[in-house]
């Protein structure tokens, strides 16, 4: 009996000896567990660059701040940012601009009764802007509406140095202008090709929004090739980069730039109902704006050259009409006798599906790419004609149908009108052969003349007017005053008479 109760305190000893081995062996598995694993998290830590805490044992309760390193994308993003900002203040200038208002007065009553004449008074009006130094010799490019009308323009340096500056140019059809001060070794902004710009990448906007000084703001590029409908000129060319960046009033004239610190863009405009920023800002593309630039230092006046086509962007139900499988490219409507287009062998109903080797989608890229070049350039254009795709070597020409360079003013500004031809169907309905529209009409001498828009110039001086170039052969051919004889939408026809 004592035997057998000997034997079960024995068993009974080994398994507590083994319950609590088994204890301990599990207990330091999991210590030695969660300390690895506190060292994987931390080794984690301190590859991604974030910020972790540790207790001091010195100090009971105090917690110290230790930095990994800036190297992770978050940490190297903000470094490139800042990077840039600095790389571009100091190249970003306050333009402010001033001129004489002249303005009449008087009492309707008193000079119908009495032959008191109205009174003319001239009033001061200031304005503010932002420019880009883009050499270190003084060019600075602004917007056009910043210094429209201005008679004076002074220059502000983010140092605090003013100078006068000269206006060398400036082209209303992209809203660019170019200005001048006298200084060497200025800072300035290297230009990128704003082609490779990526929707979603990080930009930054640098101005002088309501007198601000050397504002910077962030944000990304959400579109491309935009097209507001700003530009009301003729030959006017909208690609605008849409961005988020925060832009307001000063803020025109100013960089649009990417994380190396290079030019890409110069803020011009924002989508607001209030006049204030309220999500999206538009810069003019540096490649146009470059292009601009180069052509008023070179020849006094931007060459712009034309392809001499009438189109427009596709949409589903004209390509399903139409029997086109792309929605990607620009339809021609019409094409201009002896233009370019017509010279190449390009048809109306080919599509425009690429310049070179940029592909297009719409309007307002094709308007980008031509932009760069020049009367007289040669391009390779490739369009679908029943839906193949055919190349066509095409030469630009000027908006006289040459292919030369222009020098002097186009005899047309004075004018104040855009023209289109007319369409087919017009032709049928009003019974004509032949015309040129006036689908715009501002300030000039037609509109002086008592011309609507809408008025179809059939002919001018006798001379029959089919294409621009022939309004304006008539206009450098004429000595005196010019006989305009057409007819509008409604049927009715008209004569009118202008000076030259």
């Amino acid at each position: 009996m004592e035997k057998r109760k000997l034997f079960i305190n024995f068993i009974a000893g080994v398994f507590g000896g083994l319950l609590v081995l088994l204890v301990y062996t599990i207990s330091t598995n999991q210590n030695t567990n969660t300390i690895q694993q506190r060292n994987n998290y931390e080794q984690i830590e301190q590859q991604n660059g974030f910020v972790r805490k540790a207790v001091d044992s010195n100090q009971s309760g105090t917690i110290n701040s230790q930095t990994a390193g800036l190297s992770s994308p978050v940490g190297m993003l903000e470094n490139e940012m800042v990077s840039a900002a600095q790389k571009t203040v100091d190249a970003v200038v306050h333009v402010k601009t001033a001129y004489v208002q002249q303005y009449s007065y008087g009492n309707p009553f008193l000079e119908y009764f009495f032959g008191q004449g109205s009174q003319r008074k001239s009033q001061p009006v200031v304005g503010s802007g932002s420019g880009v130094i883009i050499s270190d010799d003084g060019y600075i490019v602004t917007n056009n509406h910043v210094i429209d009308k201005a008679q004076k323009i002074k220059v502000v340096l983010n140092d605090k140095r003013e100078f006068d500056a000269e206006l060398v140019g400036s082209d209303p059809g992209t809203d660019i202008a170019l200005l001048k001060i006298d200084e060497n070794n200025l800072p300035h902004v290297k230009a990128a090709n704003s082609d490779n710009v990526q929707i979603g990448e990080w930009v930054l906007a640098v101005g002088n929004p309501f007198n601000l000084t050397s504002t910077v703001t962030a944000g990304i590029v959400s579109a491309k090739a935009r097209n507001i409908n700003l530009l009301r000129e003729n030959y006017g060319i909208e690609a605008f980069i849409q961005t988020d960046a925060a832009v307001n009033p000063g803020n025109s004239g100013g960089a649009l730039v990417n994380r190396k610190g290079e030019l890409i863009g110069i803020n011009t405009a924002i989508a607001s109902k209030t006049g204030s920023f309220s999500g999206y800002s538009f810069a003019v593309p540096v490649n146009i704006a470059m292009k601009v630039v180069e052509d008023l230092i070179e020849f006094g006046q931007v060459q712009r050259a034309v392809m001499g086509i009438m189109i427009h962007d596709l949409n589903e139900s004209f390509a399903a009409e139409n029997d086109i499988e792309t929605l990607k490219g620009v339809y021609i409507d019409n094409i201009s006798e002896g233009g370019a287009a017509d010279k190449a062998g390009i048809e109306p109903g080919d599509v425009i599906v690429r310049i070179g080797t940029v592909d297009i989608k719409n309007v307002a890229q094709l308007q980008e790419q031509l932009s760069k070049f020049r009367p007289g350039d040669r391009l390779k254009v490739t369009v679908l004609r029943n839906n193949r795709e055919v190349e066509k070597d095409v030469i630009l020409q000027n908006k006289m149908g040459s292919t030369e360079i222009i020098q002097g003013e186009d005899p047309l500004v004075n004018l104040g009108a855009q023209f289109e031809q007319v369409s087919d169907k017009e032709k049928k309905l009003l019974n004509i052969s032949h015309g040129m529209k006036i689908v715009e009409l501002e300030s000039g001498k037609l509109r002086s003349s008592g011309i609507h828009e809408g008025f179809i110039i059939l002919a001018m001086n006798g001379m029959k007017i089919v294409t621009e170039n022939d309004i304006r052969q008539v206009i450098e051919q004429s000595k005196g005053g010019i006989m305009v004889e057409g007819i509008y939408p409604n049927g009715m026809k008209a004569y009118y008479a202008f000076g030259k």
